[in-house]
């Protein structure tokens, strides 16, 4: 029998990953592609249950969906996961790792595509939310998630699309869904207050609208909103903290359940690369959001 030093197989497996980063890098992946890439190769204990499902008309609606290795004898709790983008650029394939990174710790994890600028415009991408939505209260049960407990996560753009639909009821409403079914939300690194628009982006994705009040997250909060974790780094640059600063204070100034989690330093893509393995360490946002959505969705 041989026997490794613990050292010696740290180091090894860490060269690993840098060495499927540097192949990943020839072919000029996405940094999302990137990080599933290495999340595929050296990461978490999850399997793709299925990919590619309809569910929506519009042929760019389908989602993927990610369940633990090991089969739970009882239903596991489930989180639609919606990535970030700037409402004009993301694939599904590309946030496995967020998937597996979910489902490694008890989910039934759900990544859906939705349409994107230019093809559309704001509100489609929380009405192809709501949808995502409504498919997983109709199939989760069938891998072996509680379609009873149903939470929404997602990053920048994505967490966006998560807050739009967790506080603003009509968009399930306008699917046959009650808005009742959202327990919780962990969402990183959103704009949730950021009228008037102030960059392109913005502008083409929601400048049209001609209630720019209704396009804001801000404008729906409850008091019966379901609890909310807003994670953000303090030196994101491209979503100022202030957002999340100011909807927590707009929830808890009407009794709502909240918590903001301010990581220093931390910049807007830390948060969700930290979901895949290689970067695990570098700040607490898959602990805490694993965290504060199983106990808000027992």
């Amino acid at each position: 029998m041989i026997i490794l030093d613990k050292r010696f197989s740290r180091r090894a497996a860490i060269g690993a990953s840098l060495a499927v980063v540097a192949v990943l890098a020839l072919f000029a992946c996405s940094p999302a592609g990137l990080l599933n890439g290495v999340s595929r190769v050296s990461g978490d204990r999850a399997s793709l249950a299925a990919s590619g499902v309809s569910f929506g008309p519009d042929p760019r609606l389908k989602l993927d969906v990610w369940a633990p290795r090991q089969r739970s004898t009882t239903p596991l709790p489930v989180v639609v996961f919606f990535y970030g983008g700037g409402w004009v650029a993301g694939e599904r394939g590309d946030y496995g790792f967020a998937g597996r990174a979910f489902a490694a710790q008890g989910f039934i994890a759900i990544v859906p595509d939705y349409r994107l600028v230019p093809g559309a415009h704001f509100p489609t991408f929380a009405q192809d939310g709501a949808l995502a939505i409504k498919w997983a209260r109709d199939h989760a049960a069938e891998f072996g998630g509680d379609s009873r407990r149903i939470s929404l996560a997602g990053h920048s753009a994505g967490s966006y699309i998560a807050a739009m639909l967790a506080l603003d009821r009509h968009y399930l409403t306008d699917v046959g869904v009650d808005p009742k079914i959202v327990r919780a939300g962990a969402l990183l690194s959103g704009p949730y207050d950021f009228y008037p628009f102030t960059e392109q982006r913005g502008r083409d994705a929601l400048g049209g609208w001609p209630r720019p009040a209704e396009t804001q997250p801000i404008t729906y909060a409850r008091r019966d909103a379901p609890p909310l974790l807003l994670i953000h780094g303090t030196a994101d640059t491209v979503v100022r903290p202030r957002n999340a600063k100011a909807l927590a204070a707009r929830l808890r100034q009407l009794g709502a359940p909240v918590e903001l989690r301010l990581y220093p330093g931390k910049s807007h893509i830390d948060t969700v690369k930290s979901l895949s393995p290689l970067f695990r360490g570098s700040t607490s946002a898959l602990a805490d959001s694993v965290a504060f959505l199983k106990a808000n969705s027992r």
